[in-house]
């Protein structure tokens, strides 16, 4: 049987985490990549598919060439922080589906139809992405999701000769309160949901 949190774990992931703008000189080790990663990958997605792929970006030359392809105030945020990570996505996600789903083997035959792959991995990398940001989040990170730079540039300059595509990018790492603005408001229930 399932127990839910207390409130401190889900004031940690949700009611008192704060997007970060700021970042401590702490890095973020190896370690502490796989252990985020190793939450998150057990995140639900459509037939188990796992077409995310990420690229952590710890070193100075790597975020130099991230920053400068980043738009606004998000190139400094990125030479600031420990990491940050690339959440990509792979369109021939399909090829993995014996692996990931194998009491269906036929399961890569669902997905003959390109546009229909690139919507679907597009679709669960999201997700990817977002249990990644729990995961760090439920590991005692702070994070900083972004999506203001030039994906096609980012493509060449991360993915180059694959396939993959960027979704969004997140810095990761433990946060300062440096540039923390007032939590913005949440819609009400009434406006976002109905019940029927």
């Amino acid at each position: 049987m399932s127990h839910p949190l207390d409130d401190a774990g889900l004031d940690l992931i949700f009611r008192e985490a704060r997007t970060r703008n700021g970042w401590s000189d702490e890095p973020l080790t190896e370690a502490a990549i796989h252990a985020i990663y190793d939450l998150a990958k057990f995140g639900p997605t459509s037939v188990n598919m796992s077409p995310a792929r990420f690229v952590w970006v710890t070193s100075a030359e790597g975020k130099a060439k991230l920053a400068a392809l980043s738009s606004g105030a998000n190139g400094a945020k990125i030479l600031k922080a420990p990491a940050t990570v690339i959440i990509g996505y792979e369109p021939d996600f399909h090829l993995t589906l014996p692996q990931l789903f194998p009491h269906v083997p036929s399961a890569k035959d669902w997905f003959p139809d390109e546009a229909a792959r690139k919507e679907a991995a597009f679709r669960n990398s999201s997700l990817q992405g977002a249990y990644l940001i729990i995961a760090a989040r439920a590991l005692g990170y702070d994070t900083g999701p972004m999506s203001g730079f030039d994906n096609a540039a980012v493509d060449e300059a991360f993915f180059s000769g694959a396939k993959i595509k960027s979704n969004f990018i997140c810095s990761i790492g433990k946060g300062t309160d440096e540039n923390l603005f007032p939590r913005s408001p949440r819609l009400a229930f009434e406006q976002a949901n109905s019940i029927v």
